[in-house]
């Protein structure tokens, strides 16, 4: 392992706003905060938003900075990157922040059933081999109903057809209710500060002349859940990694 990543592992340790719980801990005596991350950390009544697979927290920390009003705690189990925006909310004396160290499948073990009022799910894997790991997959919706509230708020904003064909087609398989269903976001007059906010992967694909998909929809309690039995065109790009992707967009120095 590099120096830079032992040195951000060194001070995730230390910063206030990072939860790093070992999975032996949590099976022994449980996460000391389920249920209790209002009163116990946030210190306030308000909605408890969570971003799954934050990455390096821009969107978290983006919505934190836009809406005082509400609280965020991204989720993702490779700390390097959520070293970035952790460090950010602190420095920025961001209150209403919070980052959890954990596997996505494990959240039912550290919030309590209607604990969460909203969850954000932005550029995932689209998984296009395996279902079960896609993050709109009923398997992944069975589990946010555990910490959901009632009829709570689930975003994807993607940039991949086949998970945007997916999600869409699972939407209206189980009758969710949709706000808004967008397969151009840019271009759809939905963008608004919130869903402006863009990371450092969406700017790429946006660089790259990709349209940005989004859906915003309410997960019931009680549909029995519905997997779509339809065949969806794989997505071509992502054959190149992400790397080289940032190679081809980044124009050679001097120029």
């Amino acid at each position: 392992m590099g120096k830079n990543k032992l040195k951000k592992f060194a001070e995730m340790e230390q910063l206030p706003n990072v939860f790093q719980f070992p999975f032996a801990a949590l099976r022994e005596n449980g996460f000391p905060l389920k249920g209790h991350w209002n009163s116990d950390y946030f210190h306030n009544d308000n909605p408890i938003v969570l971003e799954l697979g934050c990455g390096r927290g821009e969107y978290t920390v983006g919505l934190a900075e836009r809406i005082a009003a509400k609280n965020y705690i991204g989720v993702d189990i490779k700390g390097a990157r959520m070293w970035a925006g952790a460090k950010h909310a602190a420095l920025a004396g961001l209150g209403n922040v919070a980052f959890l160290r954990t596997n996505i499948e494990l959240i039912d073990s550290f919030f309590a059933p209607g604990e969460v009022s909203e969850i954000w799910i932005t550029f995932p894997d689209p998984q296009m081999k395996k279902v079960r790991k896609r993050l709109t997959s009923t398997r992944f919706l069975e589990l946010y109903r555990h910490v959901l509230v009632h009829d709570g708020i689930v975003h994807l904003k993607t940039d991949s057809p086949f998970l945007y064909t997916y999600t869409d087609e699972l939407v209206r398989l189980n009758g969710f209710d949709v706000e808004i269903n967008t397969a151009d976001l840019y271009h759809s007059g939905c963008d608004d500060e919130i869903l402006g906010i863009k990371t450092y992967y969406e700017q790429q694909w946006l660089d790259r002349g990709l349209a940005i998909k989004y859906i915003k929809f309410h997960l019931d309690a009680d549909t029995q859940l519905q997997e779509p039995d339809i065949e969806i065109e794989h997505d071509t790009y992502r054959s190149f990694s992400r790397g080289y992707i940032q190679k081809m967009i980044t124009p050679p120095e001097g120029e």
